[in-house]
């Protein structure tokens, strides 16, 4: 299988291909910069591989939650390239592309992504690897504050992704009397995790039609009003 996957939905902007057994990627970490890049990026990989756009069998696309503005591009050229080239897309949950950020546990620890959503608020799921490469959700995704985050039950936990760095004081209390195992706030969902696990979707036929896909925002705001920043 032949498939290009894109990731814009937070600071850094990554491309990966799978072809065949091989998958490569490109990601930078480049904040105002994803439209810029993705392109280049998609073509440089296509180029390495040695194949052209129509040789793709479909394009896969973090469907955010993240930043609007990161969120809507992934998706509007995901559905570009779909439509232009007459392939379906496969979404992916960009919070469960950051889970697989989290450092491979020999143990049974879930996993919670999480995003900085600004605000004051966090966009959070939580998760357990399922022992073949993909991911087992163990509650819902949302937009909350760090300090009413509510957590499935879990003895031992993963921590990954930039609302750790900003609200981790908050997170660590939601974790009291729990086993840590790592915390990574540096991380970010990826092109290289969205392919891999919109392979697994392929398998089980989760293709859609370009105009199916769909951006997830959780929120539909995006910035404080003056009065909500105390500045009225």
């Amino acid at each position: 299988m032949n498939l290009l996957a894109l990731e814009t939905s937070t600071e850094s902007c990554s491309v990966a291909l799978v072809h065949g057994d091989s998958l490569i990627a490109r990601s930078e970490l480049a904040p105002r910069r994803h439209a810029e890049l993705v392109l280049p990026m998609a073509d440089a990989l296509l180029a390495e591989a040695g194949l052209g756009r129509h040789a793709l069998d479909a394009i896969a696309v973090g469907r955010g939650p993240g930043a609007f503005t990161g969120v809507r591009l992934g998706i509007s050229l995901a559905q570009g390239m779909a439509l232009a080239l007459d392939r379906p897309v496969i979404t992916v949950s960009s919070l469960a592309a950051l889970a697989l950020e989290a450092p491979e546990d020999d143990g049974d620890a879930a996993i919670l992504a999480v995003i900085d959503a600004r605000m004051g608020e966090v966009y959070a799921a939580c998760y357990r690897r399922d022992g073949r490469g993909g991911l087992e959700p163990l509650d819902e995704e949302r937009v909350t504050t760090a300090d009413a985050l509510v957590l499935p039950d879990a003895d031992a936990w993963q921590l990954v992704g930039s609302g750790w760095t900003t609200y981790h004081a908050a997170i660590a209390d939601r974790l009291a009397g729990k086993r840590l195992v790592s915390a990574g706030g540096a991380h970010y969902p990826q092109a290289v995790h969205v392919a891999r696990l919109a392979v697994r979707e392929a398998v089980l036929g989760h293709l859609l039609p370009p105009e199916q896909a769909l951006p997830v925002y959780l929120r539909d705001k995006v910035a404080l009003t003056l009065v909500e920043q105390g500045r009225a």
